[in-house]
């Protein structure tokens, strides 16, 4: 025998016209015999038919614009994180070239000591901050001088490069390959790169 807490679903289900036969057979039994679940299943079906009776309500510019207000407001989005997730190489190859930048800034404010560098340095002349390849004498491969006064008298047969200093080229002078002065931080910082790029393609 049915139980009344049984036939409450039931009853809402037969109202929306969802109830299969079988269970619908069981809840007519259930209410012959139940005045409890008879008395609300006739004031549910009261209520129903009113509430399908009224027109549909369409609700008022005023009431839809006041419901909106009350809605919390949308994050709004923050399209630069969001390029950032969806390219995180690119994110992280900026930093790099970021911390890389600050570091080349940094050496090229830091250091002030003369720094003389090449394969052959034995003919060349070193007196305080002054570096001279004399006259007659001969400097294989590249030669780089860095905050320094640079007198070449002789030969380079490699390139000559001077950061941050001077470079006095006698008419004796014969270099062999390219002549570069960096005497800005940008320009030594984009020397140093190359550099870098350099030793890594060897």
């Amino acid at each position: 025998m049915m139980q009344c807490k049984e036939a409450l679903p039931l009853i809402h289900e037969y109202l929306d016209g969802d109830l299969q036969r079988s269970d619908s057979q069981r809840l007519k039994e259930h209410l012959i015999s139940c005045q409890a679940c008879h008395a609300l299943f006739k004031q549910l079906e009261k209520t129903d038919a009113m509430v399908r009776m009224l027109p549909p309500v369409k609700a008022s510019d005023t009431l839809t614009a006041q419901i909106m207000s009350g809605l919390p407001q949308m994050k709004k989005r923050n399209t630069w994180m969001d390029w950032i997730r969806k390219h995180p190489a690119v994110s992280v190859a900026v930093v790099f070239a970021t911390v890389m930048f600050g570091s080349f800034m940094s050496m090229w404010n830091d250091d002030t000591n003369l720094m003389v560098k090449g394969n052959d340095l034995q003919d060349v002349v070193i007196q305080g901050d002054t570096v001279t390849v004399p006259q007659g004498r001969t400097v294989k491969g590249d030669l780089v001088v860095q905050r320094g006064k640079l007198k070449v008298e002789g030969d380079v047969t490699g390139n000559l490069i001077v950061i941050d200093g001077t470079l006095n080229l006698a008419s004796t002078a014969h270099i062999s390959g390219q002549v570069t002065q960096v005497n800005e931080a940008l320009g030594w910082i984009w020397y140093k790169i190359g550099e870098f790029v350099g030793m890594l393609s060897r």
